[in-house]
């Protein structure tokens, strides 16, 4: 390999910035974003945020799709236990979320790519800081190896 390679290399090892994808549910944590936007609250612009109805619809598939596809990371985000507008499918993804995080190593994905958190409606700061979080640890993890597809 000759030295212009690995320099460019270097210098994208460098200026890599994880690329996250946010899966949020429509009532609570999605307006807790929008809050956040709108508050100004910074947090990092590495986070696409998908919109969701309800984090109960959450599974597997599609964290791994969102991985697959290019993300370094996944954050999961949704109502209060408690609070779910459809009564219980954050309460529901709660339940199969050690089992998700089984299926997401054995696909070969380091389960600390992937957070869960619960942020209200009225919680743009802790949305910003989850958000600010999984950042952090993807860097430490460094780029996704794509060996897992």
């Amino acid at each position: 390999m000759s030295s212009h390679v690995l320099q460019e290399q270097a210098s994208a090892e460098k200026t890599w910035e994880p690329r996250i994808v946010a899966y949020c549910c429509n009532w609570c944590s999605y307006a807790g974003a929008d809050l956040a936007g709108t508050s100004r609250i910074q947090y990092p612009t590495n986070a696409r945020i998908i919109r969701v109805n309800c984090t109960g619809r959450i599974s597997p598939e599609f964290i791994l799709a969102a991985l697959d596809l290019g993300a370094d990371g996944v954050l999961v985000s949704g109502c209060h236990p408690g609070d779910c507008h459809y009564t219980s499918g954050n309460l529901k993804l709660r339940a199969r979320w050690a089992l998700m995080e089984k299926a997401i190593e054995q696909a070969g994905v380091d389960p600390r790519r992937v957070r869960l958190q619960w942020a209200s409606a009225s919680e743009a700061q802790i949305f910003a800081d989850g958000v600010r979080t999984l950042i952090d640890q993807v860097k430490k993890l460094g780029p996704i190896a794509r060996e897992w597809r």
